[in-house]
């Protein structure tokens, strides 16, 4: 246990979307669980999704004005230096005054200042790099990090070896006992047992992409009986209600952003998604078979990268972002109509499960406190 006659004070910045932020709750409930009295205070961007997902969790946050590079001419990208500088001094003012004992940074906007202030203060801190292709923040800030918890093999790229910890990316607690029957899951979203079930997640944010190419096959699938749990995200939500208005097939059932993630995944037979580090992390803990349509808009197409990783222990299939309107469906139907393969896959995906890694992770935050 700490032994130090003081509580565990841990800051943790980062965020941007739900692959980022999830993790960091994660880590926090862990700490808070093993020391209920250590202080954590999570450091943000305005604006983003940690600013409300934090407070409903229960722990404090503080945002910074900080914002990405866009890919794209904008004068936003113009007052970004001023950003940057201003996120950077009310880190370091941040850190002063909370003076944690370590630093968890988990990528995202706001981690990149915080972890400088770490750096500028000497105060320890730990990266936490969730996908097979290092960030930016993590690739410059990492050489003087005390651990660097990472999920796919290889990392010794972007890191050095000595300090590089495979401890696999954290998931939601709730999905690490799925003791759920298929029967209780499909019952709370009103389904029937018996039916073949798909799951849709394109992100916490939604992917177009995939969001489209669902739309496509919806006839085909009701055609087949098949049922269909489908997160959309906030911008195609209304489009995609139009359409199940349309086919009045009551085995489909659309929302933004499913919350009960637990119950979502115990319900289906087959799930579609992004390849973002954290879906990974959840379709192996969960052992599902998978269809991954890895984003194109990610720095070096990491997501394809993650989902290559799968794919060689066939432990998922994959389509590219730009073939995804063309072969979904037949994707979706040839995989259903095979119980061996989906049996198949979700085995080969559990295999490469790490149940621990939010332990694991915690374990070397403890570490560094010590020191």
């Amino acid at each position: 246990m700490y032994s130090v006659n003081k509580s565990l004070k841990v800051m943790i910045g980062g965020g941007g979307t739900g692959g980022h932020i999830f993790p960091a709750l994660a880590i926090a409930n862990e700490i808070k669980g093993r020391y209920p009295d250590a202080e954590i205070l999570f450091v943000g961007a305005k604006g983003r999704m940690e600013m409300t997902r934090v407070p409903e969790a229960g722990y404090q946050i503080v945002g910074l004005p900080i914002a990405g590079l866009q890919r794209r001419f904008t004068m936003d990208n113009f007052t970004l230096p001023f950003k940057v500088f201003m996120s950077l001094q009310k880190a370091i003012s941040l850190v002063r005054e909370f003076r944690p004992n370590v630093i968890v940074g988990v990528g995202g906007y706001a981690s990149a200042p915080l972890l400088l202030a770490a750096r500028v203060l000497g105060v320890p801190y730990l990266i936490q790099e969730q996908n097979s292709f290092a960030g930016l923040t993590n690739k410059l800030l990492g050489r003087k990090a005390k651990s660097v918890c990472v999920a796919f093999p290889e990392m010794g790229r972007y890191f050095p070896e000595k300090k590089i910890r495979m401890t696999g990316n954290p998931v939601r607690k709730d999905l690490l006992d799925m003791s759920l029957s298929q029967y209780e899951a499909l019952a709370q979203f009103g389904l029937q047992p018996g039916a073949q079930t798909i799951l849709v997640i394109g992100g916490s944010l939604g992917a177009r992409t995939i969001n489209e190419a669902v739309a496509k096959s919806l006839e085909d699938w009701s055609s087949k009986g098949y049922q269909l749990i489908w997160q959309t995200g906030n911008s195609f939500a209304d489009k995609a209600k139009s359409l199940l208005a349309e086919h009045r097939n009551s085995g489909f059932i659309t929302m933004p952003f499913i919350k009960e993630m637990n119950y979502a995944y115990a319900a289906a037979d087959v799930v579609i998604s992004r390849a973002g580090a954290l879906s990974l992390a959840e379709i192996c803990i969960t052992g599902k078979a998978s269809i991954l349509i890895p984003s194109p808009n990610v720095a070096e197409d990491h997501q394809t990268k993650n989902a290559m990783t799968l794919v060689r222990q066939n432990a998922a299939i994959t389509i590219a972002d730009r073939d995804a309107k063309k072969q979904l469906t037949e994707a979706a139907n040839r995989l259903l109509q095979n119980t061996d393969q989906i049996e198949l896959i979700g085995m080969a995906a559990h295999a490469l499960a790490r149940p621990d890694a939010t332990k694991s992770i915690v374990n070397q935050v403890i570490e560094i406190a010590r020191r």
